[in-house]
C-alpha cells in the first residue's frame, strides 16, 4: 500500500457537484492499493497514519499525532499513486490492485482510521489547503 499524506488546514471531496466529505485541520490521505497487499498491510498502514507525528506541539516541533492534535482525517482512494512513468511518457498502472480487492482494502484502512472518505471508483474533485506544506509518502 502507498499513501501520499498531506497535512491540511482543510480538505474536501466533491462528486458530481456534491461535497461528500470535508475536514478542517488534519490529514488528507491519498491511498493506493497494490496487487498482493493484505489485511495485515492495511492494519499496519492505518496504525502508522494514526501515530504519525506531523502536527506541531507548543514549541513548534512536529511532535503530535492526529489524536494528540485533535485533527481530522480524510482518506481518498487513488490508484494513480502506483503510476510508473520511468519508461516513456504514459504511466503504467500494472502494480495497482484489481478494483474489488483495492476497494475492500481501502475501506478497511478508512474504517480503522475512522476517517471520512471519497467514493471509490468515482471521478472526484479533491480540494485542499496544504499546511506547511507537509507532504509524506508512506509505503508498506
Amino acid at each position: 500500500m502507498r499513501a501520499v499524506v498531506q497535512r491540511v488546514n482543510s480538505a474536501s471531496v466533491t462528486v458530481d457537484g456534491e461535497t461528500i466529505a470535508q475536514i478542517g485541520h488534519g490529514l488528507l490521505v491519498l491511498l493506493g492499493v497494490k496487487t498482493g497487499d493484505t489485511d495485515e498491510d492495511a492494519g499496519r498502514l492505518a496504525r502508522k497514519l494514526r501515530a504519525l507525528r506531523v502536527f506541531e506541539d507548543a514549541d513548534g516541533r512536529m511532535n503530535l499525532s492526529v489524536e494528540d492534535a485533535g485533527a481530522e482525517l480524510l482518506c481518498v482512494s487513488n490508484f494513480t499513486v502506483y503510476g510508473d512513468a520511468r519508461r516513456g511518457n504514459r504511466p503504467s498502472f500494472v502494480e495497482a490492485a484489481a478494483p474489488d480487492e483495492a476497494e475492500r482494502l481501502y475501506e478497511k484502512v478508512r474504517e480503522e482510521l475512522e476517517a471520512q472518505g471519497g467514493r471509490f471508483g468515482a471521478h472526484m474533485a479533491v480540494t485542499l489547503v496544504n499546511d506547511g506544506p507537509v507532504t509524506l509518502i508512506l509505503d508498506t
